[in-house]
């Protein structure tokens, strides 16, 4: 948390006291281009893998993309769409007549997106994959690196992996989500004897999006405030008429700090706020987000975050995902 930030939150805590029971702390872990090694905590990096442990996959149907060369006739009627429409704007018209949108419509009817350079329809359709597709390292942290953070007896070593496509639905997840699959594996690094030299590489994935830069990481603490509809209905009322600093920093600028991050508040600012509950029913509490850009260059959703929950009654439990 910057210097700036720090003194706004102090300001807003100043002037609604009752935030601090809403307090969660969070952990940033600033990842930065670098070259971990598998005994390091890293985004991206490798892992410290048992030679002996079977690797991830992924067996869920991906949405993969299709294309479709159009036909000679398809691209004679959209050069003459084309040429319409320059002659349109010529004259100030821009608007796309009728007859001209029903011939788009009756291109991409197949349910894809017409390029117009490579003469092809584009579209996402699912595909069940022939064998797993091997998932790959997004996260390492070993306890050493992140204190303040409660492990389950015996382990000192987080590791999350995840399938570098996306899956639309995929079982487990609530409806509405789009995004990779997620592994995690928690274990001792000192029985780690005998490691895996190289991961198998997956067969297939998107690597526009989510094959993370390797990055080192440099965990810092900070406190955390809930998203602005996840507090009680008065106190939201008024912190939502607050201003502070200079007059234009509002409640919703400080809520949930962004980044990558261990617990912490989840962020809503692409739904309204989503209940997410476990199969045992207890209410979920965010446990990592992983975030677009930085340093490991990574596009998640429209270049916002997924959100991983874990079940406060039993970390076994399957995890959930949501992505804003």
């Amino acid at each position: 948390m910057t210097p700036e930030r720090s003194s706004l939150v102090a300001e807003l805590v100043d002037s609604f006291p009752e935030l601090r029971e809403h307090f969660r702390t969070a952990l940033l872990l600033e990842p930065q281009p670098g070259e971990p090694g598998p005994h390091d905590s890293s985004v991206g990096g490798p892992l410290l893998w048992p030679a002996d442990e079977e690797w991830p996959v992924c067996s869920e149907e991906h949405r993969v993309d299709h294309r479709e060369d159009l036909s000679a006739e398809d691209r004679s009627a959209l050069e003459r769409v084309r040429q319409r429409r320059a002659e349109r704007r010529r004259s100030g018209n821009n608007v796309l007549s009728e007859e001209d949108a029903a011939v788009y419509d009756r291109i991409s009817a197949r349910g894809g997106v017409i390029d117009m350079a490579s003469w092809q329809v584009h579209s996402l359709r699912p595909e069940a994959p022939a064998a797993g597709v091997a998932m790959i390292p997004v996260l390492q942290l070993f306890a050493r690196d992140v204190p303040g953070v409660e492990w389950p007896e015996g382990t000192d070593l987080l590791q999350v992996l995840w399938c570098p496509n996306d899956h639309d639905t995929p079982p487990g997840q609530g409806p509405y989500y789009f995004g990779p699959t997620v592994a995690l594996r928690r274990r001792s690094a000192g029985d780690v004897r005998d490691a895996l030299a190289a991961p198998p590489a997956p067969r297939r994935t998107d690597d526009r999006y989510y094959l993370p830069r390797p990055c080192t990481v440099a965990p810092v603490e900070t406190p955390d405030l809930p998203d602005r509809d996840e507090l009680p209905p008065d106190l939201r009322e008024r912190v939502d008429q607050w201003r502070g600093g200079t007059g234009r920093t509002e409640y919703r600028d400080l809520g949930c700090v962004q980044g990558w991050k261990l617990g912490g508040w989840p962020t809503w600012c692409v739904t309204d706020l989503v209940k997410i509950d476990c199969v045992c029913s207890a209410r979920m509490r965010l446990f990592l987000t992983i975030d677009s850009g930085g340093g490991p260059g990574l596009v998640v959703g429209r270049g916002g975050r997924l959100q991983v929950f874990q079940c406060p009654e039993d970390i076994g439990h399957p995890l959930r995902l949501n992505t804003q």
